[in-house]
């Protein structure tokens, strides 16, 4: 199972060489994956022109941490003020994590209306030997009755037949 660090690494550092600073994990197994990354740090060390990665900088977008420098970059022009850039930012991270609210609710759904159709299949399949078992054991029944009928008949037969000899020997 891998789980990855995000470091801050001078390029000509090997990939798995030195690193600066540690700013954070990343998690691909769960769903969604987990990502655990200090966005202060972060946003501080992109503003002093740090370059991330394509996974690491999907990785901060999904957190909104280059939406918060895009926006601070826009309070350093004078573009907008800092009280709007707060605002636009609170209100996208709202959005954002009601979107992950909603599909880790559906994930929890999903597994649940999966372990119900399994549990209702085995339940299915149990009825289903049940009652295979029970018209074996229902057949077996018929066929020992149906072997007893004819060997008691021959037996009642026999034992008239038995008692008729014995009435003439003790007449002779």
């Amino acid at each position: 199972m891998a789980i990855y660090d995000v470091v801050i690494a001078d390029a000509r550092a090997p990939r798995d060489g030195r690193f600066i600073e540690k700013i954070g994990t990343y998690n691909p197994n769960t769903n969604p994956a987990s990502i655990n990354i200090n966005n202060e740090r972060a946003l501080q060390w992109l503003l002093n022109g740090a370059q991330p990665t394509d996974t690491v900088k999907a990785m901060l977008s999904y957190r909104g941490v280059m939406l918060k420098k895009h926006l601070q970059i826009g309070v350093i022009k004078g573009a907008i003020t800092q009280e709007q850039a707060d605002a636009k930012f609170e209100a996208w991270l709202n959005e954002k994590d009601a979107k992950i609210a909603g599909k880790v609710d559906s994930i929890g759904k999903a597994k649940e209306e999966a372990r119900k159709k399994a549990l209702e299949a085995e339940a299915a399949k149990n009825q289903a030997r049940l009652d295979a078992i029970k018209a074996r054991e229902d057949e077996a029944k018929a066929a020992a009755a149906a072997a007893e009928a004819p060997a008691e008949e021959a037996s009642e037969e026999a034992a008239p037949e038995a008692s008729a000899e014995g009435d003439e020997a003790t007449e002779a």
